[in-house]
């Protein structure tokens, strides 16, 4: 069990990603981990054959335990590991007992459905299963490591057809016959929080608890920022290798904003004489990520200091990364202010919960176009189409008052608005 980082003292093996018996070659991702701070996948050091397996998943390691053993191809291989056992000694009376009432209640419970994987697919098959009823785990995936794709979903819906079963008119319309695909297939027992999900609500409960949250909401017109992306982002793509999106400019213009509003990038410290502010040195982004397994912060450190061009490609490579397992925890520590695109998945706007210790976080609304009042120099008004977005920011009322979150949206509107960086 690797120490990811100092503060680091125990693992979650989550996943075992090869079989007893199976060859490995070098930094070969062998299993995956997860940490009160990152989930990652961890390469084989040498090659060879996986001769033993000496924690199930779900198991919690302690650092430099040995988890797994790699052999030569000719070593013999040892009977993969289970879950801990709890059994009394064999030859007792309360193991004998144990054991027949176990035997009855084998016979006699219904089958649980056993939880599997995680599911690879992209978010528009899985809308699209969802719009259809479909079952993802009982798709056939033929992307890359078995992804589920569009066509895949597609394919599944039209084979299908009309093997639905109708539901009978003599049954009244509350009355469910047959249950929807996707909540038959769901296990009956209560499923355990992965680790990760675990820390996210201990987190969050935690962050309600401490900080009283206050949320002011701006729209924003990103008609000049969405011209200038659609004339660039060919050539941006081509000259930087990655894709201009909208989210490096709302990471400048938050960047620039807190420069500027220093309260709003600061947070708040136990000290020996009470409650203390710390103001930081630098402006560290926290870019919040969706995984399919829950939510991770990678962190832009010293944004202040990046060009668009690094903000950009920074940006896209921490998300992938993430979505990959291969952060570092130094990547997802640190963060002074935290962006979320609760847009991404066409919400108006979102209502945060604060990143702690942060004091503060801004929701990125979905980017619509709509009639618009516009007023030019001598006071005269017309109606335009325009793309505008909505931006919400959360703070911890205890140390940005009303006022200094009016300031920054400020701000981070005019910069918005009347963008005259250059872009690379």
């Amino acid at each position: 069990m690797p120490q990811l980082g100092e503060s680091i003292f125990e693992g979650t093996i989550t996943k075992w990603l090869k079989a007893i018996g199976d060859t490995i070659a070098v930094d070969e991702p062998l299993f995956e981990i997860s940490t009160d701070k990152v989930d990652a996948e961890i390469p084989s050091p040498v090659a060879g054959v996986l001769a033993e397996i000496r924690f199930p998943e779900g198991a919690t390691v302690e650092v430099n335990t040995v988890v797994a053993v790699i052999g030569d191809a000719g070593m013999k291989v040892a009977a993969p590991a289970t879950a801990a056992k709890t059994a009394a000694p064999a030859g007792t009376a309360q193991n004998a007992s144990a054991s027949i009432a176990q035997t009855p209640a084998q016979k006699s419970a219904p089958p649980q459905v056993t939880p599997v994987g995680r599911i690879r697919s992209s978010p528009l098959a899985r809308r699209i299963a969802k719009e259809h009823g479909l079952d993802l785990g009982r798709i056939t995936g033929t992307g890359s490591e078995g992804r589920i794709s569009k066509e895949d979903v597609l394919r599944a819906a039209s084979s299908r057809g009309s093997a639905q079963l109708p539901i009978q008119k003599s049954v009244p319309p509350q009355v469910a016959q047959v249950p929807p695909p996707e909540l038959a297939s769901l296990p009956a027992d209560p499923v355990p929080l992965t680790r990760m999900r675990a820390i996210i609500a201990e987190r969050m409960l935690e962050s309600v608890r401490v900080s009283p949250h206050v949320y002011t909401v701006y729209k924003v017109d990103m008609t000049r920022i969405a011209r200038l992306r659609e004339q660039r982002k060919a050539g941006f793509d081509s000259r930087n290798g990655v894709k201009l999106t909208f989210m490096p400019f709302i990471a400048a213009a938050a960047a620039a904003a807190l420069r500027r509003c220093p309260i709003v990038n600061a947070s708040l410290e136990n000290t020996d004489k009470g409650l203390a502010i710390r103001y930081h040195r630098s402006i560290d982004l926290g870019i919040a990520v969706a995984l399919d397994w829950g939510l991770i912060v990678p962190v832009i450190h010293h944004a202040e200091q990046r060009s668009f061009a690094d903000l950009a490609h920074s940006i896209a490579d921490l998300a992938l990364r993430a979505r990959s397992k291969k952060l570092s925890p130094d990547e997802v520590g640190g963060s002074t202010f935290t962006l979320t695109n609760a847009g991404a998945f066409g919400g108006e706007f979102g209502m945060p919960i604060i990143n702690q210790p942060e004091s503060a976080i801004l929701a990125v609304g979905g980017l619509r176009k709509e009639p618009a009042v516009l007023t030019d120099a001598e006071g005269n008004d017309t109606i335009a189409i325009r793309s505008m977005q909505y931006f919400c920011l959360g703070f911890d009322h205890r140390l940005i008052d009303g006022a200094d979150g009016g300031k920054f949206m400020l701000e981070f509107k005019k910069t918005l608005e009347g963008w005259n960086q250059e872009i690379g």
